[in-house]
């Protein structure tokens, strides 16, 4: 079946880019943004009616793709890009034929006086991605993988697996033993649990040598939470092993990663999934502020055991002449995780759910301006 395009409109100024989607009530729409390209997605009233459309494009040079967004109001969508590089570009795609689709927005068209839009010396095998993939799989049987993407897909699948893998035990032990099972779920998929945690430190290591963009401090930071939790306040406190807060933990953290590897995977193949797409940046608004909670109670039943037992206290006098009172660190995590931890984490989703799926429908019509 043929795919439908939407008729498109662009227009620069020296510092960004903006794109009009022509179609009218659209539905689910979904932009994925890269350095070099973008694939768009929505259900909407269009050229041919309604129906599904989507299309891509290879742009003429890098953009920010971190700060890209759109915006679907009634009649248009608008996608709002920053170019990386402040400069008039001498077209919008990489390859000197454009889509017939793709126009020019003559009422926002903006261009710099006297502009030499001279072309910069290009790599035919960026422009033509797709045609020279079809050339290398006639000559070779096969396209050739880059070495990183193989390791993301087989880290991607190898983690799915392990989490679906906890999920389906739990499932089954529940579904024989009923509420009996909740108490021995860290003596069934304890060791599991912690061998994939540990495992996710590999995702602090992959933006260091180059294998994903971003930071290392988020997911450092994210794992080392988990981790903190599971390794610290479960596995150090034999008394935590038949708690029920345990089970619903394992049930959160595990939803979550049964939906962020598939779409990895996805993301990877270059398969664009809608509703994977959606659960992806949708599901954590339910099971997010479930973990917090979740990881608070875990946290706050641990107070009382470490008060009896002074696990992790340093008391005085000592070889180091220091202390270290772990219950009042714990109150603190606590303040932290409610307060600030939560706020950080849940905007910085909203932030990423925003720019995938759009901040909804903008009744303003917004405009660029040339500096």
């Amino acid at each position: 079946m043929e795919s439908l395009s939407p008729f498109v409109f662009w227009s620069q100024t020296k510092q960004a880019l903006l794109l009009k989607v022509d179609l009218k009530d659209a539905k689910g729409a979904i932009a994925d943004f890269s350095p070099v390209a973008v694939n768009f997605s929505a259900n909407g009233h269009g050229a041919r009616g309604m129906n599904a459309y989507k299309f891509q494009l290879h742009f003429y040079s890098l953009i920010d793709d971190e700060n890209a967004t759109f915006v679907v109001s009634d009649n248009k969508i608008e996608l709002q890009i920053r170019k990386l590089e402040p400069e008039w570009w001498p077209r919008l795609v990489a390859t000197p034929q454009k889509p017939h689709w793709l126009k020019i927005d003559f009422d926002r068209w903006r261009t710099e006086d006297d502009a030499e839009l001279e072309e910069k010396p290009r790599d035919v095998r960026q422009d033509y991605q797709q045609e020279y993939a079809d050339l290398q799989k006639r000559e070779l049987g096969y396209i050739k993988e880059k070495t990183k993407k193989v390791y993301m897909i087989f880290y991607n699948l190898a983690m799915f697996i392990g989490y679906l893998y906890i999920v389906t035990v739990m499932g089954v032990l529940y579904y024989r033993d009923g509420a009996e099972s909740i108490a021995k779920t860290y003596a069934n998929v304890g060791n599991a649990f912690k061998f994939v945690q540990l495992l996710q430190y590999l995702e602090v290591m992959h933006p260091l040598f180059g294998y994903t963009k971003g930071s290392p401090l988020v997911p450092f930071f994210q794992v080392s939470g988990r981790n903190f939790v599971l390794f610290l306040m479960i596995e150090m406190e034999p008394r935590m092993y038949t708690k029920p807060v345990v089970f619903y933990v394992f049930i959160i953290w595990s939803l979550v990663e049964l939906v962020r590897y598939p779409f990895y995977l996805s993301q990877l193949l270059g398969r664009e999934v809608g509703l994977l797409t959606w659960l992806r940046y949708t599901i954590w608004i339910p099971l997010y502020p479930m973990g917090i909670l979740c990881e608070g109670i875990i946290v706050l039943r641990n107070i009382p055991y470490i008060e009896e037992t002074k696990r992790f206290c340093v008391d005085m006098p000592n070889r180091w002449n220091i202390t270290f009172d772990m219950v009042l660190f714990l109150k603190i995590y606590l303040l932290l995780l409610i307060l600030p931890g939560s706020y950080l984490v849940m905007s910085h989703m909203a932030k990423l759910r925003a720019k995938k799926l759009g901040r909804g429908r903008g009744k303003r019509r917004q405009h660029l301006h040339a500096d």
